[in-house]
Parts: C-alpha cells; structure tokens; sequence
C-alpha cells in the first residue's frame, strides 16, 4: 500500500529527471524497500571482508586503504549519482560495497578499542530508523517545506563545520568538539545524530512522493541509495557519540 502525502510540491516535475522509464512501470513502495534491503546486503557483505580480516590477524591488519579508499571512493559515487540521478541503479550498489569496506575496516578498530560497540551502533541506527518510520507514518513527524528547510539548512551547516575541521586540522589546528568527550562535544554529537535522524524523514517523503508521481521504476534506485547514504552517516555518528561516551 503506497504511502499518502499532503506535500504540494512533489509532483511529475520532480521525478522528470529520471527519464520516462519502461512503460507501465512506476516506482513503489515495496521496490524501493527491496532496492534498499539489497544494496544493505551489499555494505554488510563488504564490511565482513576487512572486519574478518582483520580479527583474524590478531589487530594487526593495517586497516587505512580499506578506510581512505572505501570513503574517498564512496564519496565520488555518491557526487556522480547525486548529479546524475538515472545512474543510480548502477551506481548505488557500487557506493554500498565501497561504504561496506571503509565501515568494516572503522567498525574493526573501534571495537578493539572499546569491546561491542559496533553491536549497540548498529542496533542503536536500526532501533532509530524504526522510530522515525513510525513516528513518519503516524504523522507525529510531518516532512513540510518548513521542516525540510530547517534540516537542510543544518545538514549543510555540520557539513560546512566538518571540511572546515579537517582543513584546520591539517594545518595543525584540532577542534576539540568533533572528537574531544567534553560535555560540550558529547551534546554536539547528540546534535548530529539528531540532524542525520530528522534526514530518514526527508528519505520517507522522497519515496511516498515518487510513488504519487507516478515516478519511473529507476527512481527507486535513488531513493534507495539517499536512504543508504543518510543511514551510513547515522551510523558513523553514533559510533563517534558512543565512543566519547566510552571515554567518560
């Protein structure tokens, strides 16, 4: 049963350019839960590939090409798909698999060092995607121009915040509240994994809205890789919010 929304703006325009897709086929609901189910299948299957690899050398696996390749070549399929949409259903498994590895190769020395932690991430970013489907479809949470205004607007902002971060940070300069477990970093981090939360209400709307389009059947391969991308960046966050709190 396709989802309803009262959002105005979503409409054929919208989804245009995907292309006309195949005739008779649009995008659904359950295509784009499947397409989401397979490319999670693709990021676990990858991310088992260095986590073994590494548990069984002992820790001693050097893991920094799986995490700088995997997140530099994530990130440049992730500009390519966003910038040509129709190349999601090509794309899409390509930056799960490349996520995979990176997140397999981070989730193995964080858990060295604090022992099952990547268990209560994943079931902490599972148990939130659930809540916020839940909370969307019960219309506690409205995805309205407002709201997705604001979330925008403080994706962007964090984004901005972190490139700013990392160029100080090469010329020496640390910023204490992305890393440091101070009361202030640990709230900014709360802040974050809120912000990346509020994202799965954008992603839910993307769907029901293509659904009500009439979206061509492609469309649910983007929406199944905004999906991936929005539940890697929640992983990642509440992995660095546990292990501030670890550090406590």
């Amino acid at each position: 049963m396709a989802l309803r929304s009262g959002n105005p703006t979503l409409n054929a325009k919208t989804f245009e350019k995907f292309g006309a897709g195949v005739a008779g086929e649009t995008m659904s609901v359950e295509g784009a839960i499947n397409k989401s189910g397979f490319l999670l299948f693709l990021l676990v299957t990858a991310a088992a590939w260095p986590w073994w690899g590494f548990f069984l050398s002992g820790g001693a696996a050097d893991m920094t090409a799986y995490i700088l390749g995997g997140a530099l070549g994530g990130f440049a399929v992730a500009l390519l798909t966003i910038f040509n949409k129709p190349l999601a259903r090509v794309t899409a498994p390509i930056y799960a698999l490349l996520e995979g590895l990176a997140l397999g190769a981070l989730s193995a020395l964080m858990e060295l060092r604090y022992p099952g932690i990547v268990m209560q991430a994943v079931a902490l970013t599972f148990g939130t995607l659930a809540a916020m489907l839940v909370l969307y479809r019960m219309g506690v949470i409205r995805a309205s121009e407002r709201f997705k205004a604001i979330v925008c607007a403080a994706t962007g902002a964090i984004g901005l915040f972190y490139i700013v971060a990392l160029g100080l940070r090469f010329i020496g300069i640390p910023v204490p509240l992305i890393h440091e477990a101070s009361t202030i970093g640990i709230l900014f981090s709360l802040f974050v994994v809120t912000v990346a939360a509020l994202n799965l209400i954008i992603d839910f709307d993307f769907i029901e809205g293509g659904v009500e389009a009439g979206a061509p059947k492609v469309a649910e391969w983007y929406a199944a890789f905004a999906l991936m991308v929005t539940l890697v960046w929640l992983y990642l966050e509440i992995l660095r919010l546990l292990s501030k709190l670890r550090r406590r």
